[in-house]
């Protein structure tokens, strides 16, 4: 059974930092990508960044470029979201999907329950 649990969400105040986390289980990490999206209310759901295991390549946004980095720990099973310089729009919940092949395309294989962010302003 695949399964991804996201932990590390919480409210901050604006420009400070939370880390996120994505312990997966249960996939082949070379034939996957894992990538963190969010959704806030009254707005599109936005894809964040996806991280390809094989090679380790990372892609961002253009709204969080130069502010989140995405890596893993292969030994923990997990992927992290490192989110710094956080602004309020930065406010969602934000989810870790699991993508079978060489990139994140929609819709995903395998999803996580969410994490909420707040950033207070």
């Amino acid at each position: 059974e695949v399964q991804l649990v996201e932990s590390g969400g919480g409210l901050v105040q604006a420009g400070g930092s939370l880390r996120l986390s994505c312990v997966v289980s249960g996939l082949t990490f070379d034939d996957y990508c894992i990538g963190w999206f969010r959704l806030a209310p009254g707005k599109e759901r936005e894809g964040v960044s996806c991280f390809r295991f094989s090679d380790g390549s990372t892609y961002y946004a253009d709204s969080v470029k130069g502010r989140f980095t995405t890596s893993s720990d292969n030994a923990k099973n997990t992927v992290y979201l490192r989110m710094n310089s956080l602004e309020p729009e930065d406010t969602a919940v934000y989810y870790c999907v699991a993508y079978y092949g060489m990139g994140c395309k929609e819709p995903g294989d395998y999803w996580g329950q969410g994490t909420q962010v707040i950033v207070s302003s």
